[in-house]
């Protein structure tokens, strides 16, 4: 975007200058983010939210890669597995959800592009297509958290809280809908007094008096920061973000897109 022309008086200051235009400068940056996520459809956001770059292969070895998945909370299989698959998400994160394919009006909205096969589209969500696999033996999956969009923390401990009592899919399949995303993004919003409504809305899949229990134990808060810098480890710092062992796939990629990964 050009730099506008701004006059000054004579005699202001060359210093007031620099400062009139570098203002001027951030003004005009903030306008056209907002008017090219307008374009999309979308909401604008001060976070991170990662919708898709290139996969690259061998940036972070099959190792590290191991290593992350071993020291990652939510997990299903082992590093030993042939195919080690791992996403790092936040389930406030619009991509993520697209990504989850639980929630079609989203990816509708966002675009043409992201529109389920379900749907008349030709994206195929991932997510589930990888849980597949995990249930078939065929892969080792695991799930780490990182702040993508900015309201999924109290989700995040509630998965965490599922997945000690092997509920994680039941959970996050719950959260991932259209009605879990405006429940974290518009009524919870990290704020941890509201355990009593997460839970509430989790009680068709999870104990309401155990997850609020274990919510207010405040026993997992310390865990969002270490999965983000596991994360971090493997070079995600957006979401959603995938490694289909060394191969890392930066956003919501179709599975069809993955697959050549996954076929090795």
């Amino acid at each position: 975007m050009p730099m506008p022309q701004v006059k000054v008086p004579r005699g202001v200051p060359q210093t007031i200058l620099w400062i009139l235009l570098i203002i001027a400068s951030f003004l005009l940056g903030s306008l056209y983010t907002k008017v090219k996520y307008l374009e999309k459809g979308g909401t604008p956001t001060t976070t991170t939210t990662t919708q898709q770059q290139a996969p690259t292969k061998a940036v972070v070895t099959l190792d590290q890669v191991k290593d992350a998945f071993n020291k990652s909370i939510i997990k299903f299989g082992n590093a030993d597995s042939k195919l080690v698959l791992i996403e790092v998400a936040d389930p406030s994160c619009p991509y993520c959800h697209v990504a989850a394919g639980l929630n079609p009006e989203l990816n509708k909205q966002i675009g043409d592009r992201f529109t389920l096969v379900a749907d008349g589209g030709n994206y195929v969500a991932p997510v589930p297509e990888m849980k597949k696999l995990v249930d078939a033996d065929k892969a080792s999956f695991a799930w780490l958290y990182t702040p993508g969009h900015g309201n999924g923390e109290m989700g995040t401990k509630a998965l965490y809280c599922a997945f000690e009592s092997n509920k994680f899919w039941e959970v996050h399949d719950a959260l991932m809908t259209s009605e879990g995303y405006d429940l974290l993004n518009n009524t919870i919003k990290n704020d941890n007094t509201k355990s009593v409504e997460l839970s509430q809305f989790l009680a068709s899949v999870f104990d309401e008096n155990q997850m609020k229990e274990c919510l207010d134990s405040g026993k997992h808060d310390s865990r969002l920061q270490e999965d983000v810098q596991i994360a971090s480890g493997i070079g995600i710092s957006g979401t959603p973000g995938f490694y289909i062992n060394a191969t890392n796939f930066s956003g919501a990629y179709s599975y069809t897109e993955m697959e050549s990964a996954i076929n090795l």
